[in-house]
């Protein structure tokens, strides 16, 4: 039995929908949290910059003597994710392989279509990771920026929201798709609208529960699940504004999590420029 908590960090709040699936799995873990408020949002970033906040966030959680790091943010994982691995040596998962790995297990048409935010999109990380699972499924990839503020300003079941993503998804309808992949954090939020665009024969899948069962997983391979141990906490850190975290950090979490969202010792401040 380890009581030792899971890292999680993102660039904001996104992340917290990993987090809510994480305390679901596995509720007997505990959790440090660190949302890199100050720097929000990576997608539009380098991958040099995201790196380096990467590899601070990453330094400070490890710093809280974490058991396993889960790198909650898409644009990270996608720019980031191997140089922590080199870095570090826990466990660190990132949100893209395990997302690639359950859309590729659900797609029956050969047919993934891939939305995210322009940093991701533009990797090609979710291409090549379900590339490297099956050559045969054609990827077809989306951009939807705007999701994000629909989310964080809880607009996520709105006309606005639903305008917005048919202009964005209904290439991706029609060009036959049977699995769409949610790949940021805050989509999730919107899974009611995007259903909404897609229609019941197009099935979504959410990272964050992906990302959840492999990190299950991973504890009982390592020997470090906590299951059992009956006392657990979730603290969070933040780069800048914890107010606007609690706030909005209150509807991506929802019922989920039995605790108060607390923001005690919330303040972090990274080096300015996030290079070293």
């Amino acid at each position: 039995m380890d009581k030792r908590p899971i890292g999680i960090f993102d660039s904001g709040v996104g992340g917290l929908t990993v987090l809510r699936e994480v305390i679901e799995t596995m509720p007997g873990e505990s959790t440090v949290y660190l949302g890199d408020t100050a720097r929000v949002p990576y997608g539009t970033k380098s991958g040099e910059t995201v790196t380096a906040y990467a590899i601070q966030n990453a330094e400070f959680l490890i710093s809280k003597d974490i058991k396993l790091l889960i790198v909650a943010c898409n644009t990270a994982t996608a720019y980031a994710l191997c140089e922590l691995q080199k870095r570090f040596d826990i466990p660190i998962v990132g949100v893209i392989e395990p997302g690639a790995e359950m859309a590729v297990s659900a797609t029956r048409a050969r047919q993934v279509g891939v939305i995210g935010t322009e940093g991701t999109i533009a990797s090609g990380a979710y291409f090549e990771a379900i590339k490297a699972i099956d050559q045969k499924v054609v990827v077809r990839t989306r951009a939807c920026p705007l999701f994000v503020p629909l989310a964080e300003e809880d607009w996520a079941d709105t006309d606005v929201a639903r305008l917005t993503a048919r202009k964005y998804l209904l290439d991706l309808k029609q060009d036959g798709i049977d699995v769409l992949l949610l790949g940021c954090t805050h989509y999730p939020l919107l899974k009611k609208t995007i259903s909404y665009v897609m229609g019941d024969e197009v099935e979504l899948i959410d990272s964050a529960v992906a990302t959840a069962a492999k990190v299950d997983r991973l504890l009982i391979e390592h020997n470090i699940s906590a299951k059992g141990s009956g006392d657990r906490s979730h603290v969070f850190f933040v780069t800048d504004s914890p107010e606007r975290f609690e706030e909005v950090g209150r509807k991506f979490l929802c019922s989920t999590m039995q605790t108060e969202l607390i923001t005690h010792e919330s303040t972090y401040k990274p080096e300015e420029t996030g290079k070293k």
